[in-house]
């Protein structure tokens, strides 16, 4: 089951200038739980945003660049690719970038989105993606408190069909 997952904000802005916009501490929590053990899928700017691989998983990176090295990370030149690298994780996610994202949609069977109630000025986008095709499963509203700035929800989709 291949998983798209990622933080969107109401006006699906992912990010700005290759950076997250908000923190919200209980979304990374949750994050780092659910994709442990697990491939990780992204792009090479996606990665080059973190601070190296993410540790207890297997960094997988999408470039177009041939000569492109990341040490402990996997290198491959297109999403089919990575699909292929992951083969023997029954869920593996993918972490962006909007180009990324956009790819994986005709992939992905499920989506794990964190919806950041905010509007926010950004250059990267999540794909507007059709709500007849995927279907809310499962929801967890929270307000915004102390650590966390914004009121978001956890919310997953499943591929209908």
């Amino acid at each position: 089951m291949i998983t798209i997952i990622a933080a969107v904000a109401d006006n699906y802005v992912l990010g700005k200038n290759n950076q997250l916009i908000w923190h919200l501490p209980e979304d990374l929590r949750r994050f780092k739980r659910i994709t442990a053990g697990h491939c990780v899928i992204m792009g090479r700017k996606t990665f080059e945003s973190l601070n190296g691989p993410l540790p207890k998983r297997k960094n997988i990176i999408i470039t177009r660049n041939k000569d492109y090295r990341a040490e402990n990370c996997f290198v491959v030149h297109s999403l089919e690719e990575a699909l292929q690298l992951s083969q023997e994780d029954d869920n593996p996610f993918i972490l962006g970038g909007a180009q990324i994202y956009e790819q994986a949609l005709q992939f992905a069977e499920r989506m794990d989105l964190t919806w950041v109630h905010h509007n926010f000025d950004g250059d990267a986008f999540f794909p507007n993606f059709d709500k007849s095709i995927w279907v809310e499963i499962e929801r967890e509203d929270h307000k915004k408190d102390e650590k966390n700035k914004y009121d978001y929800s956890f919310v997953k989709y499943k591929k209908n069909g």
